[in-house]
This record gives C-alpha cells, sequence and structure tokens, in this order.
C-alpha cells in the first residue's frame, strides 16, 4: 500500500514539474533574443542571466532550512511554482527591458525557492520504491517538459507568431503546473509519512562525512560542465550549426536527458551509486565533440552533455537521499544546490574567458575538472 502512494506522489509531482520544465525551458531558448528586441545589450543579457541562476542556487540553501525549521514544506513549494510559473507569461506583456530582465531573474528565484523543498518531499518516497527510480522517474518527465517547450517556441517562432505569442501561450502549461500541484497537495498532504515505518540507517542530527564529500564532487562537476550558452554561442560564432537549428539540439539533448534518466535510476537501486562513475564518464567526453567537432559530432556531444545533465538531475539527489538525515533534507539539499550553482558560475565565467583565447583550452578545463570529480565521487560512495 505504501508503495503504491509513494509511487502515485512521485508520478503526480513528475506531472507538476513536467508541465514547469515545459514552461520555462521553452522561455529559455527565447528570452535573450527577446532582451535583445527591447533594447538591451549582449552584456546585459548576459548579466541578467548570471544574476537569475546565482540569486536562484544560492537561495536554495536558506528556503531549505527554513522549509525544515518551520515544517510548512508545502507552502515553500506553493510559493516557488507560483513565481516561478508565472513570471514567464508575465514576459508578453512587458515592453521594457529592465521590466522584462526583472522578470526573468523572479522565475529563477521561484525555482529557488521550491527546488530543495520538492527534492525533500521526493526523498522520502525513496525509502520503499528505491531513491534511483524516485529521482530517475522525476527527471525524465522533467526533461521531456524541456524538450517539447523549446521545440513549440520553435514552431511558433517559425510561423511567425513573435515572441510575446511564445510567451503567452506558456500561460497554459505553468496553469497546468499549478493546478497539478493543488491536487497533489490535496492528495498527499504529509508526504514526509511515506518514509515513516522504512527504518532510517541515519541517527545522527548532523550532516555526514559523505555529503561534504558529495558537494565537493557536485562542485567539480558544476565548474566543468558547460553551459549551453556557450555551447550555442560556440555553434553559431564557428558556423557549427544553423542558427535556427541550434534549439533543435538543445532539445536533442533534453530528449537524451530523458531518456537516460529512468535507466540510470534503476541501475542505480540494482548495482549501487558507483553507476555514477559511468555517467559522469560519458559526461566528460561531452565537450571535445560539442567544441572541437562538425555538425554530426556536434550531435553526439550534445547527447553525451544531457547524459550528464540527466546524472546531476537524478544520481546525486538519489546518493545524497542515503546519506541525509531526514529531519535535514530541505537543508542538505537546498545546502548543495548553492554550492553546485556557485561552482557552476565560476566554472562558466572561467570558461567565457577561456574561449576568447583557446577552445582547445575550454575543452582542458572541462573534461579535467569532470574527471577530477570521479574519484571523489568514489571516495564519497565508499564512505556511504
Amino acid at each position: 500500500m505504501k508503495n503504491r502512494s509513494a509511487l502515485h506522489f512521485v508520478f503526480i509531482i513528475g506531472i507538476a514539474n513536467f508541465f514547469a520544465d515545459f514552461t520555462y525551458e521553452g522561455a529559455r531558448g527565447i528570452i535573450g533574443p527577446f532582451l535583445g528586441s527591447l533594447g538591451a545589450s549582449a552584456a546585459i543579457v548576459g548579466l541578467v542571466a548570471g544574476v537569475g541562476e546565482l540569486m536562484g542556487y544560492g537561495l536554495r540553501s536558506v528556503s531549505g532550512y527554513f522549509a525544515d525549521k518551520s515544517h510548512r514544506h508545502w507552502a515553500f513549494a506553493f510559493l516557488g511554482y507560483t513565481i516561478n510559473m508565472l513570471a514567464v507569461p508575465a514576459l508578453a506583456l512587458t515592453g521594457q527591458w529592465p521590466l522584462a530582465a526583472s522578470l526573468v531573474v523572479s522565475e529563477r528565484i521561484g525555482r529557488g525557492i521550491r527546488k530543495p523543498t520538492v527534492e525533500a518531499m521526493l526523498s522520502y518516497a525513496g525509502k520503499s520504491i528505491g531513491a534511483g527510480w524516485v529521482f530517475g522517474v522525476n527527471e525524465a518527465l522533467d526533461q521531456a517538459g524541456a524538450t517539447i517547450g523549446p521545440l513549440l517556441m520553435a514552431l511558433i517562432l517559425y510561423f511567425n507568431g513573435g515572441y510575446r505569442t511564445g510567451f503567452a501561450t506558456l500561460l497554459i502549461p505553468a496553469l497546468l503546473c499549478l493546478g497539478t500541484l493543488v491536487l497533489a497537495r490535496l492528495l498527499h498532504p504529509r508526504p514526509h509519512e511515506l518514509e515513516k515505518g522504512a527504518g532510517h540507517t541515519l541517527t545522527t542530527p548532523n550532516l555526514t562525512q559523505a555529503y561534504w564529500i558529495y558537494l565537493a564532487a557536485g562542485g567539480l562537476l558544476a565548474a566543468g560542465f558547460a553551459d549551453f550558452a556557450l555551447i550555442g554561442f560556440h555553434f553559431q560564432k564557428a558556423n557549427v550549426v544553423r542558427g535556427n537549428v541550434i534549439p533543435v539540439f538543445y532539445a536533442v539533448a533534453m530528449a537524451a536527458s530523458a531518456l537516460a534518466s529512468i535507466p540510470l535510476g534503476r541501475l542505480f537501486d540494482r548495482l549501487g551509486p558507483n553507476v555514477s562513475l559511468f555517467a559522469f564518464l560519458i559526461s566528460a567526453a561531452a565537450a571535445p565533440f560539442v567544441f572541437l567537432g562538425t555538425s554530426g559530432f556536434a550531435l553526439i556531444g550534445m547527447i553525451f552533455w544531457g547524459v550528464g545533465m540527466s546524472a546531476q538531475g537524478s544520481l546525486f539527489q538519489a546518493m545524497l537521499t542515503g546519506v541525509i538525515p531526514p529531519h535535514k533534507r530541505s537543508t542538505a539539499f537546498g545546502l548543495f544546490d548553492t554550492g553546485y550553482g556557485v561552482a557552476w558560475f565560476l566554472g562558466s565565467a572561467a570558461m567565457g574567458l577561456l574561449y576568447e583565447t583557446s577552445i582547445l583550452a575550454v575543452v582542458l578545463f572541462s573534461v579535467i575538472l569532470q574527471l577530477a570529480a570521479i574519484p571523489v565521487l568514489f571516495i564519497a560512495n565508499k564512505k556511504r
């Protein structure tokens, strides 16, 4: 009975996240050009994107801590999702770039508020049906939405619908996300009870040594993982892929991430956390294909990049679930996400500077940092 309830909860949250990713990932591919059409410079577009990501990740440790402290996980989830979802279609009403930029940052802030709380609630289902399966299913539905959203925006632009039409259309999945969340709250008001009686192996009130080693490994992986903004910039500048095909390459990566998530999660539950070492080895191979190859190799690189996204979005949460005390889940997930986000921001900035000097330097930076994370992950897995 508990297994069925846990699985039901995972699927309904996964559906909410499908519509959430549909909304904000659909917008992500056109936000840069839209800000440019309102008069924002390239520097402003880059600054807005960077500040949004940094604030979104930085807030996760704060929102996670207060969610655990107040025990009001659903309240933080609803607040975050509401900001996250409604900021996107509101872009259709803006006519000046400063207001549009504030909505872009608000969307990231909303995601930062709700992310650690939702990860914590999902982790409670992991005791009965497997943490790898839980986060694998959620990541698969996430990335399915992230695949369809950008393709829909490309279709709207192809038929000359314009940016505002695209943003307005995204109101539909945004409202479906919030409606699904209301249903999840009504059907599962106390998701922490999914873990009751499963037998907690962690009795320590503090975060374990393995957690901090995982955080170090996550920082290395994040710093070495090239952001798609830089990848797309390279595709256009080096004429690797035609401009109107770049969103399709991004959609292929999201599809690869969605398809890899469930198999990786199942392998995690059956074979253990060292499955992640293989997944991140594939991720490390993405940069040479993406930055040094022709369009065919670049497409293979995007598939590898998608596998890396999948592993970061599902396997890390599954590994962390086993080393975090239940009462500190939101806090620990939020702290991990903050460290990960800061590392990603610094790594992205470094790769952007290196790109101006040498593309080969970008590749070496990406590969070396990601490979350096693998032995750290192995040590963390031994400490579990």
